[in-house]
């Protein structure tokens, strides 16, 4: 079942979300060769405690951390560790959430881990823009279809491959609403897009081929080639004047300055 939000309701939304977009800012600080992964959820925890809100994803189906920290060929879900520390080169998706009010707020970028290879900047270049370009097509009345086509058609004709077992989703009091925001489809298939709706879109997007393998630990998900994998991810909700993005990248952007992909 779809859940349609009021005036109040989106209001909520909107404030879990802004404290994602500023837990990605601090974490952005902390983004370098030589930090764990494990160090950077912890600095998560910590900041959306002191905020007033709870992590969304710790203990969520058992996952055991406060991030999804995936690097490099790793699509999403990998899990914090001391083991993995970040080398100069990398890539680190570092998906968020939280709750607060008990609503629930979710978003993820893709950090550069100091200089990297400018053939895997282009990726995330093109993923970026594919989301902007989804979100685009999240009007009343168009249909999921229309962003799983924009985001799909773009990706593609840029070289890329896109990630067929795992979509973005509606979001409310849940993590995982209805309905699935796939990042392939045909336009004018799928739900409805009405007013009220708050869905995530989410572009997972490979260097290399679709295919993908899931890891012994239940939840790291990699690419099967072992090439590197970029993901975005927006929570906007639809409004009658258009998609209103309820996330937020601008905290992360003012760390970042002219590194910001």
């Amino acid at each position: 079942m779809i859940y349609l939000k009021t005036e109040e309701e989106l209001e909520w939304m909107r404030l879990a979300n802004h404290l994602v977009g500023k837990t990605q800012g601090e974490l952005a600080k902390h983004i370098q060769p030589g930090v764990t992964t494990l160090q950077l959820d912890k600095i998560a925890e910590e900041f959306i405690r002191d905020n007033g809100a709870i992590p969304a994803f710790l203990g969520y189906n058992g996952f055991p951390n406060s991030l999804c920290t995936s690097v490099n060929e790793q699509v999403v879900h990998g899990i914090p560790s001391a083991k993995t520390v970040l080398q100069e080169g990398d890539i680190v998706s570092i998906d968020c959430g939280t709750i607060l009010n008990g609503f629930v707020g979710d978003s993820a970028y893709t950090f550069c881990v100091g200089e990297i290879d400018t053939k895997v900047k282009r990726l995330l270049k093109i993923t970026k823009e594919a989301l902007y370009l989804g979100i685009q097509q999240a009007i009343e009345g168009r249909r999921v279809g229309d962003i799983s086509f924009a985001v799909q058609t773009y990706c593609e004709s840029n070289g890329y491959s896109v990630v067929r077992e795992l979509v973005g989703h509606g979001i409310g009091r849940e993590m995982h609403e209805d309905p699935e925001v796939p990042n392939y489809g045909r336009r004018g298939q799928g739900p409805l897009l009405r007013s009220g709706m708050c869905i995530c879109i989410e572009p997972m997007i490979n260097i290399g081929g679709r295919s993908v393998v899931f890891e012994q630990d239940g939840w790291t998900v990699r690419t099967k080639d072992r090439k590197c994998s970029a993901h975005f991810e927006h929570c906007i909700a639809i409004r009658p004047e258009g998609p209103q993005i309820l996330s937020s990248f601008e905290f992360l952007d003012e760390v970042l300055g002219n590194n910001v992909i």
